[in-house]
């Protein structure tokens, strides 16, 4: 892609990130993390809290979009960048690193110096929510963050929807687009396959949340086989 192109897709995501950074459209998700930030968790007395609305974070020349729920209540609504300072993140960054697509296997901070490579992460709600819970009305209202960065990665091929909610809210993406008409038409499980109307595939896979991880519904090789396939998928070399 020529420089110039490069550029201008940065300089747009730059401007969408600016815009959830400073997004206000759910009181309750906001009073919620900036209390987060106030009253920090035992670990994390000496940070000072990111507690704002969470940019995507990658290339932005991405073949794989990740698409995950929302930022740790102590992760990524305390560091700033998606699933950085959690269990999920952990568990997850070792797997990208592994496929290829991480520079480094630990995510502790924003300035950390990791960088993705074909892949960008993004999520449905950019707000920590209570229990990780998101109702279907602040889904509803961050949907357009998720909508503008999506329309910026242009080269995009795969999709991987991590865990039910990430799946549903990225067909809810393709309904608003025009792409498709029934979201119910695609069935949601780890490993499944979905060719798209519009040319790219959705990757489903179950959330790497310690919920998943520490009870065996999702471990590391499982993990690993979804982002070789979407490698694959996406006509990247290892």
């Amino acid at each position: 892609m020529p420089a110039a192109s490069r550029v201008s897709i940065q300089l747009a995501l730059d401007a969408i990130a600016k815009n959830i950074v400073t997004c206000e459209r759910c009181p309750r998700l906001r009073s919620y993390c900036t209390a987060l930030g106030e009253t920090k968790r035992r670990a994390y007395l000496d940070w000072r809290y990111w507690a704002r609305p969470v940019p995507g974070f990658g290339d932005p020349n991405a073949r794989v979009v990740i698409v995950g729920l929302a930022p740790g209540a102590h992760g990524a609504n305390r560091t700033g960048r998606p699933f950085t300072g959690d269990g999920a993140g952990n568990f997850m960054y070792p797997v990208l690193y592994e496929t290829g697509f991480a520079s480094k296997q630990g995510a502790v901070s924003a300035q950390d110096g990791l960088r993705l490579r074909d892949a960008r992460i993004l999520s449905i709600c950019r707000c920590a929510p209570p229990a990780d819970k998101p109702t279907p009305q602040e889904q509803a209202n961050c949907s357009l963050h998720l909508s503008a960065e999506l329309s910026v990665l242009r080269r995009a091929r795969v999709i991987v929807a991590l865990g039910r909610i990430a799946f549903d809210g990225y067909l809810r993406h393709l309904q608003r687009s025009g792409v498709i008409e029934r979201p119910s038409l695609y069935a949601f499980g780890h490993g499944v396959e979905h060719m798209l109307p519009d040319g790219t595939v959705l990757l489903g896979s179950y959330h790497p949340s310690l919920r998943n991880t520490n009870t065996g519904r999702l471990d590391r090789t499982q993990f690993t086989r979804i982002f070789l396939r979407a490698r694959e998928l996406a006509g990247l070399d290892l």
